[in-house]
């Protein structure tokens, strides 16, 4: 069996592997697996082939990274309630600093808080909106 059959039959399984599962990094994978395919069929040695792969590879996951399709995923994973229970939820803080940042007693914790642009840095009830590591976004609570 040739190289470039290899590198084209890995190529269809990780297609098929991302149609199961619906993560655009597999199918940048499977592209670079094609274009080693390719330079196989092409007479390339497999060093070049492997760095082929690699090259396409890093390339496209670094173009998906900063696609809409790799911020929407991060956005999901912070803003999201399903995906973070915390999103949705109130909590009390006392003073603003002038950064427009504040500490505030939540589940038990002392945590870092930061107010959404736009809103009123007021003492009140705040309703956290994302979170970032380990710092929570807020804005007023609605009444």
């Amino acid at each position: 069996m040739d190289n470039y059959v290899g590198w084209f039959v890995i190529g269809f399984g990780l297609v098929v592997a991302e149609l199961l599962t619906g993560t655009f990094y597999l199918l940048v994978i499977a592209v670079a697996f094609g274009a080693a395919g390719f330079a196989a069929l092409l007479g390339a040695p497999m060093v070049l082939q492997l760095a082929t792969a690699a090259a396409v590879c890093l390339g496209g996951t670094l173009w998906l990274r900063a696609s809409r399709f790799g911020r929407r995923l991060h956005d999901r994973a912070t803003s999201d309630h399903v995906q973070n229970m915390d999103v949705g939820q109130t909590l009390r803080v006392e003073q603003w600093a002038q950064n427009r940042t504040s500490r505030a007693s939540y589940r038990g914790a002392t945590w870092d808080v930061e107010l959404v642009p736009g809103e009123e840095p007021t003492p009140g009830e705040f309703v956290i909106r994302e979170i970032h590591a380990n710092r929570l976004i807020v804005a007023a609570k609605v009444r």
